[in-house]
């Protein structure tokens, strides 16, 4: 009977590791600590290199530490990245970055995917992760779409209590949560396996032809 009891703490056990080697990746993994839970992101750094190196160093930066989702559509996505909960933006100190939209990966539910504006390589710090199958967001012919570089892999419970709070319009912004939900901090949680890319060199000065004295 103790023989039983070893062999099934044994198979316990190795079950147990066996989940934990399952969930192990060799990708970089975000952990999203919210108000409302964590979210945890496996990011794409194969497909996206340059979206999830911009993500990584934001994050790094601490730049999303206190930013709320500041715009909130059930059915549809989350966004965070650039403001405070009084709406106070954050600009972000980085570059805007090339478009990655192209890389294979589709807008499905809980893809993470980089904001930006109608400039297809406006893309900072802000993001979004999608709360159903947005295909729309993708790279269609010659319209450029919005470049996914990762997935939620826990914590969709939580993507979906955030997209259910109650909204409201505050000036010029729409579908603000009328509860502020902020990311109390972003945090790579294997940093061994990230090798950062290089940063752009600033551009130089443009020469300016001095007038000539008359």
């Amino acid at each position: 009977m103790r023989y039983l009891s070893i062999v099934a703490c044994l198979l316990i056990t190795q079950l147990g590791l066996a989940g934990e080697a399952k969930d192990a990746s060799t990708n970089p993994m975000i952990k999203l600590e919210t108000e409302k839970g964590d979210i945890t992101l496996e990011l794409f750094p194969s497909k996206a290199p340059i979206s999830v190196d911009n993500f990584i160093k934001h994050a790094n930066d601490f730049h999303y530490d206190g930013l709320i989702f500041h715009r909130v559509i059930k059915d549809f996505m989350i966004q965070s990245g650039g403001f405070t909960f009084d709406l106070t933006p954050r600009l972000s100190k980085r570059a805007p970055i090339t478009n990655e939209s192209k890389n294979g990966l589709t807008n499905g539910r809980g893809t993470i995917a980089m904001a930006r504006t109608s400039n297809p390589d406006s893309a900072q710090a802000q993001f979004f992760i999608n709360h159903k199958g947005n295909s729309r967001l993708d790279t269609r012919g010659d319209r450029i779409g919005y470049a996914v570089f990762g997935k939620v892999t826990r914590g969709m419970d939580v993507v979906d209590a955030i997209a259910k709070v109650r909204t409201q319009t505050v000036s010029m912004y729409q579908n603000v949560p009328v509860e502020p939900v902020r990311i109390l901090t972003a945090r790579l949680l294997n940093p061994e396996i990230w090798t950062p890319l290089k940063d752009p060199e600033p551009a130089a000065p443009a020469f300016e032809r001095p007038v000539p004295l008359k």
